[in-house]
């Protein structure tokens, strides 16, 4: 028997993702789509069916109705005694939701306890990478320890994000840090810090006493992070490390690098995204040894038309996904998902459209972030003129890339209109509320009969010709 078949998968999935608040006041933050087509939550999903794991638990909690429709669809293994199972917040140990992230696993110890396997794997379902589970696995086994935390170093003045972690010549854990301040640097290299990416293996009957002792202190805070794992370091029990830039993806390049991107704030969501469209991504979406799987939808293939008489599209260094149409237009370095309409003469430059984008004709827009459903007006000029848009729109990232809340309609002049389930959601929303307040009476919202899961694309019939 191999180590896969003796172990059980826990996915991480209930977090609200704050910091991407105008993408994550409506859905939890493994459900946000990615690279025009995806959801993060379908990377790590194929990393293990991938791997030939097939016992998968995939814990939800916040905005969780979008990821469980997703995964009802799209996720089903067809084998006795395989599955990818949603478990949802049950309350079973007490009369509250998940207080951190052991918290989420203790409510679920029954299913740890009945699974009856060796070893548990416990990921998180919001980051994106690719890693080949059961060379980890086999590290976790061959060294007899009792947690083995996946860990690569990062630039340390990044580190402060993360759980660091110091370990002696053998890779055994020796010191942990949750998100420090002054993060400890790994030795000889000042300019780095070796630090946590939340995926770990545990022995079957260690994380069951770490999590029934853990749940019995009032002062925690119930989180692997920040109580588990400094806990058992302090203990004296076997942590150690697996180093995931050793991981091999079976049919990737020999000099290909490991990949992990956290995607946590705006901007790093938005530089991943845009990392797939380089002439050489580091993230390989064409490995057909190692598919990210995803919706199969029936939509037609991606057309570029041009208009009689006028000039041809053109499309440089981007990624244009099924059922989008391409109209005498011009993109570069930007993602187009699925099911969007660039109209005659528009302009899009370094951007993100998620699914059922409208532009329309003549319309400019450079470092524009938009979420499904978005409609951009002919002659609408958006991310051209940094302090118009500062009047016209809430969300704006550190890096100047304009956000449009799902189902936004953007005018050529005169304010934005927010589609009303999305502005109610906004206004409440603890992550959203301080940049719509910043904006009040700049903005207006939908009337009730246009809801942001309308499509913009349904709305017009492919070009003719």
């Amino acid at each position: 028997m191999s180590y896969r078949d003796n172990t059980i998968v826990m996915i991480m999935a209930g977090g609200k993702g704050s910091r991407l608040g105008p993408l994550t006041c409506h859905r939890s933050k493994p459900s946000v789509p990615f690279g025009g087509r995806y959801r993060i939550i379908d990377f790590v999903l194929s990393n293990f069916v991938n791997s030939g794991y097939r016992r998968v638990y995939v814990l939800t909690q916040y905005m969780a109705s979008s990821l469980i429709k997703h995964l009802n669809r799209n996720w089903h293994l067809s084998g006795i005694g395989e599955f990818v199972e949603v478990v949802p917040a049950q309350m079973r140990r007490g009369e509250h939701w998940y207080l951190g992230t052991a918290d989420a696993v203790f409510q679920n110890l029954n299913l740890v306890r009945d699974s009856r396997a060796e070893h548990v794997a416990v990921f998180g379902g919001d980051h994106i990478y690719k890693i080949a589970v059961e060379q980890m696995e086999e590290r976790h086994a061959s060294s007899g320890a009792d947690l083995t935390i996946a860990a690569f170093p990062v630039p340390i003045d990044e580190a402060h994000q993360f759980g660091v972690i110091q370990i002696d010549a053998e890779g055994r854990v020796v010191g942990f840090q949750e998100k420090p301040k002054d993060p400890t640097p790994i030795p000889g290299r000042p300019d780095m810090a070796l630090v946590s990416m939340g995926n770990y293996f545990f022995k079957n009957d260690v994380l069951q006493d770490e999590l029934r002792r853990d749940a019995a202190l009032a002062d925690s805070a119930h989180d692997f992070g920040k109580n588990i794992i400094p806990a058992m370091v302090a203990a004296g029990r076997r942590v150690f490390i697996y180093d995931f830039g050793t991981n091999k993806i079976p049919g990737d390049p020999a000099h290909a690098r490991p990949y992990w991107r956290d995607v946590g704030t705006m901007d790093s969501y938005y530089m991943a995204n845009m990392e797939l469209r380089s002439v050489q991504p580091t993230l390989n979406l064409y490995n057909r040894r190692w598919r990210i799987r995803t919706a199969q939808r029936d939509y037609p293939p991606a057309r570029f038309v041009q208009d009689e008489g006028g000039p041809s599209s053109e499309v440089v260094d981007c990624l244009v996904c099924e059922g989008s149409i391409v109209q005498s237009a011009r993109i570069r370095e930007s993602i187009i998902g699925y099911d969007c309409f660039v109209h005659s003469g528009a302009v899009v430059d370094q951007s993100l459209l998620l699914s059922g984008c409208d532009v329309g004709a003549g319309a400019q827009l450079r470092k524009v972030m938009a979420d499904k459903n978005c409609i951009i007006s002919a002659g609408a000029r958006i991310g051209v003129d940094p302090e118009q848009d500062r009047e016209r729109f809430p969300f704006i990232t550190e890096s100047g890339v304009v956000v449009l809340p799902k189902g936004t309609r953007v005018p050529a002049e005169g304010p934005i209109e927010l589609a009303w389930d999305i502005a109610d959601l906004l206004e409440s929303d603890h992550a959203t509320m301080s940049e719509m307040r910043a904006l009040e009476g700049k903005y207006t919202v939908s009337r009730r009969d246009r809801h942001s899961y309308e499509s913009a694309g349904h709305r017009y019939r492919a070009p003719q010709q």
